[in-house]
């Protein structure tokens, strides 16, 4: 299964359409956002993801009754998304992760750094897609996941 990977979108809309238009090219049939969408606005946007979209809050997510009101799914991490055979632990910052949460994860995906990180330790996929807003690195990144290898392709907007 394809699945696109945004996170810290910020409210940069411009950067988020590019991103959903990006991930609906190359055939993501889910959407996870590890959080830090900001405001509801922002959501809406997300929103035109034609799949199933699984979120968590990031840390600069003030307006979260808006935001839960526009996708109820949205929770505080750890979040748990079976995906194509494989169990994705979904949470704002790896840092926030507990080890027996990580344990039980084949693949973990996180944000709030800003940077990519997109690597294999013991068989586990660790997965940051950056910063789609690309106001703190000068970078808009976002991912897509192959959960069957499982593998992420990193794509600058």
């Amino acid at each position: 299964m394809r699945v696109g990977i945004v996170s810290d979108s910020h409210d940069h809309l411009d950067r988020l359409g590019q991103a959903l238009s990006l991930l609906a090219r190359e055939g993501a049939e889910a959407l996870i956002h590890p959080g830090d969408f900001v405001a509801p606005f922002a959501m809406k946007r997300l929103l035109t993801f034609a799949g199933p979209i699984y979120a968590t809050f990031g840390n600069n997510d003030g307006e979260r009754e808006g935001l839960r009101k526009l996708l109820p799914t949205l929770q505080d991490g750890p979040l748990f998304v079976e995906l194509g055979s494989r169990t994705i632990l979904v949470h704002h910052f790896i840092d926030w992760c507990d080890p027996s949460d990580v344990e039980r994860a084949d693949i973990v995906v996180t944000g709030h750094t800003h940077e990519v990180t997109n690597r294999t330790v013991g068989g586990k996929l660790f997965l940051n897609p950056g910063e789609c807003c690309g106001w703190v690195t000068g970078r808009s990144t976002v991912a897509l996941l192959d959960t069957e290898l499982p593998l992420a392709e990193v794509f600058e907007l």
